[in-house]
C-alpha cells in the first residue's frame, strides 16, 4: 500500500505532493515500483495535527482518486469524513482507510457496505491532536485487540461482509517506542482475530529514536526491518512511503517464510 499524501503538513512528505498533477504521478510511480494500492490522503494524521475540514480535504484528494482509478489503479482514501468517502468511493475508490475505525462517523460501515467496498479499521488512542499526550495501557496488545475486535463486530453488525475489513494496530497512534514495540513481538496475537492485518511502520519518529535520532529521511532501514518482523509475524498489507525497496526485502522474506 503505496502512500499518497495531498497534504501540506503530512509528518514525512507533506507538501511534496500537493498539486494533484504530483500527486497523481507519485502513485503511478509507486504502483510500478510494486505498490497494489495507493492510499490517498487529505488530512494528515500526525500527531498534533490542525483538523481539514470536509470540502478542503475533497479539494485535495477527489482530483487525485478520480484519475487514479481512471487508470486502473486500486485506490484506497484515508479518510474519517462520510462526504469525503461518499465522494471517493464514487470517484473510483473501493477501499476506506478510517484510522478511527468507525468511531468519528458510525454511518461510514453502512456507506462502505453500500458500495461493496473494502475497509481498514485502525486502533487510535482517542484522536490525532491528543493521542501521544502520556498514551498508557495496562496491556496494549490485549487492549488493542479488544478494540479491533469490537469495531470488526461494529462493521459486521451494519453490514459490511466480513471478507471486507482489515484491521491495522495503529502503531505510532497513541502509542510510546515500547508500546509500538510490543505490537510488533506480539502482532501474531492481532492477526489471530483472523482478518488480514495493515502494518504501518513507514518512517514513523520511534524508528528515529531507536536508531539514534534519525530524521524522517533516514528512517528506511528501520522501516524495512520492521515490514520484514511484521511479514513472519502474519501481517499481509504494509503501507509505506518507500515502495521499490520495501517491496524487494517483503519478497526475499516472504521466500523463507513457511507457506
Amino acid at each position: 500500500m503505496g502512500v499518497v499524501n495531498v497534504t501540506p503538513d503530512s509528518f514525512s512528505d507533506g507538501g511534496l505532493y500537493l498539486d494533484a498533477e504530483a500527486a497523481v504521478a507519485h502513485g503511478a510511480r509507486m504502483a510500478a515500483a510494486g505498490a497494489s494500492i495507493l492510499d490517498v490522503g487529505g488530512e494528515s494524521t500526525r500527531p498534533g495535527a490542525k483538523p481539514v475540514d470536509a470540502r478542503e480535504e475533497l479539494r485535495r484528494v477527489l482530483p487525485v482518486v478520480e484519475r487514479l482509478a481512471a487508470s486502473g489503479h486500486t485506490v484506497s482514501v484515508d479518510t474519517a469524513k462520510l462526504e469525503v468517502a461518499r465522494a471517493a468511493l464514487d470517484a473510483g475508490a473501493s477501499i476506506v482507510n478510517d484510522v478511527s475505525a468507525f468511531r468519528f462517523e458510525p454511518r461510514l460501515a453502512e456507506l462502505v457496505a453500500e458500495h461493496g467496498a473494502r475497509c481498514c479499521l485502525m486502533h487510535m488512542l482517542g484522536e490525532p491532536r491528543t493521542m501521544q499526550e502520556d498514551p498508557r495501557y495496562g496491556d496494549v496488545v490485549a487492549e488493542v485487540r479488544a478494540f479491533l475486535e469490537e469495531r470488526l463486530a461494529f462493521a459486521l453488525a451494519r453490514g459490511v461482509p466480513e471478507a471486507s475489513v482489515w484491521l491495522d494496530p495503529g502503531i505510532g497512534f497513541g502509542k510510546t517506542v515500547e508500546h509500538n514495540l510490543e505490537l510488533l513481538r506480539r502482532l501474531d496475537e492481532i492477526v489471530a482475530i483472523g482478518r488480514p492485518v495493515v502494518v504501518g511502520t513507514s518512517r514513523k519518529s520511534f524508528l528515529g529514536r531507536l536508531a539514534g535520532g534519525r530524521a524522517e529521511g533516514e528512517r528506511l532501514p528501520g522501516t524495512i526491518a520492521t515490514n520484514v518482523l511484521a511479514l513472519e509475524r502474519g501481517a499481509s498489507i504494509f503501507r509505506v512511503h518507500d515502495v521499490a525497496p520495501v517491496a524487494d526485502a517483503l519478497r526475499v522474506a516472504a521466500a523463507t517464510v513457511a507457506p
